[in-house]
């Protein structure tokens, strides 16, 4: 298994990479290490804004990965679907790492229960891009999601390389805590992750309780299941003025901000948060003059079709003066509604680790979170932030004023966040996927002893 904190390496400036042969051995750790991989994610464009539609965690986790991977050493070609037409079909975002559009299906976005329909022309154009370039270009396929992962198997077959996948999500743990009004993950997904889990060399889970899900739920084999957490970019998101930060997003300093970041779907769960300060109101009046919520992403998921119904349900519970519609931020931005929070609420269904708790933490902002998923994780309950059992808006409601009424509290879990998320750094995670880089690709290569 692979160590959940390796000590981080330092970075070295990004390097141009020859072309001949997948393998480099000795590079790091004197392990084999692909020259080059093939990094697949169908659904959602590393280029594409966090926050909305589809993009989301798994966006930056690709990206930064693949940053990190290309200064070890390691290219990486991203493949995503085009979805306009005057997208470039190759795209260097930097040395190293390059996003590869493969046109499949419809432009604009799609659903991703349309996208399965899809995969076969994807399929086709991954397998095109490798036969454009000299054999062996892609030493090893790492697929995200499970739709990528479809793909991601059927090119490493066709390669001969390894198959390394990562899920992200699982659809039979959605399943088991979906919203209210929310659908469930159909069957053919759950088949296809089934299928994923038997067949590919390796799996990588974000948290240890992503990988026991892999196991009970899917009958993973244990030894094919390594954890390695997603990080932060402790260079972007870093503590600093709570006032300056208030004044940047123009609010008085005398503010307590409640911040909700990412996709607005019943999933994520910000209907908790509202109904959270409405509660919050009824229990402190006194508030109403310095409480803001603050609900900063884009729609997606059900609530494409339905665009008005947190705004709808803000008016319903009398708190449509107090809530503050954001739309996606960059990061930079980002790390001024951070700061500027009294704490992030990350009320969730299912979250497969919560890569806004850590950005928060980062931040020095503590976080109220449901204890779900990968988020006890993330957040150290009473150290860093809250876990609260359940979605009970009255319960978040009841910390979340602890904490405005106890600022000595707040501000001593925000010094503890800070150092929490100073060890899930970037840097990490890339260490720990190396390692299962070089296992997958050193059990590959072993001989299989007669009779076997």
């Amino acid at each position: 298994m692979v160590a959940d904190s390796p000590d981080a390496l330092e970075k070295g400036p990004a390097q141009r990479f020859p072309a001949p042969g997948p393998l480099d051995r000795g590079r790091v750790g004197g392990g084999p290490l692909p020259r080059r991989i093939a990094s697949i994610s169908l659904h959602t464009s590393p280029l594409e804004q966090p926050g909305s539609g589809d993009a989301g965690g798994l966006n930056v986790y690709t990206v930064e990965v693949a940053k990190r991977l290309a200064a070890r050493g390691v290219a990486t070609d991203v493949f995503t679907r085009a979805t306009r037409p005057d997208q470039p079909p190759v795209v260097e975002m930097l040395p190293g790492v390059t996003v590869r559009h493969i046109p499949a299906g419809p432009y604009g976005a799609l659903d991703k229960s349309a996208l399965a329909h899809y995969l076969c022309p994807f399929i086709f154009g991954v397998l095109q891009a490798e036969a454009d370039n000299e054999p062996d270009h892609y030493g090893l396929v790492h697929g995200h999601y499970w739709l990528s992962g479809r793909a991601g198997l059927a090119a490493a077959q066709r390669w001969g390389v390894p198959l390394v996948q990562s899920m992200h999500t699982l659809a039979k743990v959605k399943n088991l805590a979906l919203a209210k009004g929310d659908a469930a993950e159909p069957e053919y997904r759950v088949r296809g992750e089934e299928h994923l889990v038997r067949n590919a060399d390796h799996l990588v889970a974000n948290t240890a309780v992503e990988a026991g899900q892999l196991v009970e739920h899917y009958g993973a084999d244990p030894f094919r299941v390594s954890t390695v957490p997603p990080g932060v970019d402790l260079d972007v998101f870093s503590p600093g003025s709570r006032r300056d930060a208030l004044r940047e997003i123009g609010l008085a300093e005398d503010t307590e901000m409640l911040l909700f970041v990412g996709r607005v779907q019943r999933l994520k769960a910000p209907d908790v948060l509202l109904r959270s300060a409405a509660a919050l109101l009824e229990r402190d009046p006194s508030l109403r003059g310095r409480l803001v919520v603050a609900v900063v992403g884009g729609l997606s998921g059900s609530d494409y079709a339905q665009p008005r119904r947190l705004a709808e349900l803000a008016r319903s519970l009398g708190i449509a003066d107090i809530v503050r519609w954001e739309p996606p931020r960059s990061r930079a931005e980002l790390v001024s509604f951070y700061r500027a929070a009294t704490a992030t609420v990350v009320p969730s269904y299912s979250e497969s680790f919560g890569l806004v708790a850590v950005e928060s933490e980062a931040c020095g902002t503590p976080v109220v979170a449901a204890r779900v998923g990968g988020l006890p994780t993330a957040v150290r309950d009473d150290v860093s932030g809250v876990l609260v059992d359940g979605h009970d808006p009255a319960e978040y409601a009841r910390v979340l004023e602890r904490l405005i009424r106890e600022p000595a509290r707040r501000d001593a879990l925000g010094a503890a966040a800070v150092t929490h998320a100073a060890g899930l750094g970037w840097e990490a995670t890339v260490d720990g996927l190396l390692d299962v880089y070089r296992g997958t690709l050193v059990e590959e290569r072993l001989p299989v002893a007669s009779g076997q």
